[in-house]
């Protein structure tokens, strides 16, 4: 896809960090933009800035973890726009108490898992059809993460949930190579980027029980530290001009960060001579 003008563009997240990136390089393409975001306020928000820059876009509350409200949001912009020719599933969520899978509860589990992961499902099986029916130019970005190239032990649940982004990303591509289809995708693997990733969980739908003091006193070091990492990093605006040439280019790997190509090469190598991981 060259010509973005007039096209219609769906980025969920899109109310903070990279999504709002994606969403302003979008409307600057001259892009009609639907904005979907769990968070009400914040999301209202962005949709009267853009509209006070000029910008056509349309807000959609979305939780991309339930399967309705996501096929809700394809008709929305059915309904408004009559097509759709880029998805973003962006949305993404972090637990920072940076626990092991056997220590994380069972519901901060299927938090992550179900926006990281199922929000991605939810968002390919409302929109690939679509795409699909179309038969014109599309593409489809999932948000992962550098994680999600990485052998990482941190953040027991978050890591798998962008090494599953990776996976289902390149599996549709595969299938839809396989086709011809008109609609390419994209996988974006950012390093660290100057959003509110670590304070996601304000959305929590359940609201963890109360930790031991020393182990939320960790916690919030652990906060503290990834925050000013954060805000050292990548400006939402420069990530979304490495997906707008990779959109351009039909490029599926998006890596801002190509100082992390090392330590995917590493794991690589890990993998092909069959040694243990972080040796």
């Amino acid at each position: 896809m060259q010509d973005f003008k007039d096209k219609v563009a769906v980025v969920t997240g899109a109310a903070s960090g990279i999504g709002r990136g994606l969403v302003e390089r979008f409307a600057a393409e001259g892009m009609k933009v639907v904005l979907s975001d769990v968070e009400q306020g914040a999301l209202a928000r962005v949709e009267s800035e853009m509209r006070d820059r000029g910008a056509t876009v349309l807000a959609v509350q979305t939780d991309v973890s339930g399967t309705d409200q996501v096929e809700a949001l394809a008709r929305k912009t059915l309904d408004a726009f009559g097509a759709v020719h880029i998805l973003c599933n962006n949305a993404g969520v972090i637990d920072m108490a940076d626990r092991p899978v056997w220590e994380t509860p069972l519901d901060v589990m299927e938090w992550v898992m179900g926006v990281n992961v199922w929000g991605v499902i939810h968002g390919l099986r409302s929109f690939i059809p679509v795409m699909l029916e179309q038969d014109t130019d599309c593409h489809v970005v999932n948000t992962a993460s550098i994680a999600g190239l990485l052998a990482n032990g941190e953040y027991g649940v978050y890591n798998p949930s962008k090494h599953a982004v990776v996976a289902l990303s390149e599996t549709t591509h595969l299938a839809l190579d396989e086709r011809q289809a008109k609609v390419k995708v994209s996988v974006l693997c950012p390093g660290f980027v100057n959003t509110r990733l670590i304070d996601a969980g304000r959305n929590q739908p359940i609201q963890p029980q109360d930790e031991p003091v020393e182990a939320e006193s960790q916690k919030q070091d652990r906060v503290d530290t990834m925050r000013q990492v954060l805000q050292a990093g990548m400006p939402p605006a420069q990530v979304a001009d490495h997906v707008v040439t990779a959109i351009r280019e039909e490029r599926f790997y998006i890596l801002p960060h190509p100082e992390f190509k090392p330590e995917i090469q590493r794991r690589m190598e890990d993998i092909l001579q069959e040694r243990n991981p972080g040796l």
